[in-house]
């Protein structure tokens, strides 16, 4: 499978693709303006950023287990204690 390093240098497009193709949608969050969802490719758990006032992907991110959104998935699912990247 695909690493986190080899994904990141994919244009935002073929990320996308792979996401898509071979990810799995694990849950969704509002987020300011943002729809989060939340994939799991392999064993990175990355976030989508979808804007939807520009209707568009803005970026993909790895998922932040420090980040105050983790609150928000928290309360939802139980993700693994060590999340690769």
């Amino acid at each position: 499978m695909i690493t986190y390093q080899e994904f990141r240098h994919q244009p935002l497009p073929k990320q996308i693709g792979l996401l898509y193709e071979h990810g799995a949608c694990v849950m969704s969050i509002r987020y300011y303006g943002y729809k989060v969802n939340l994939y799991l490719l392999g064993n990175i758990y990355l976030e989508v950023f979808y804007n939807h006032k520009k209707d568009l992907i803005e970026k993909i991110l790895p998922l932040d287990t420090g980040h105050s959104r983790m609150n928000f998935y928290a309360d939802q699912i139980k993700l693994p204690v060590r999340i690769g990247a």
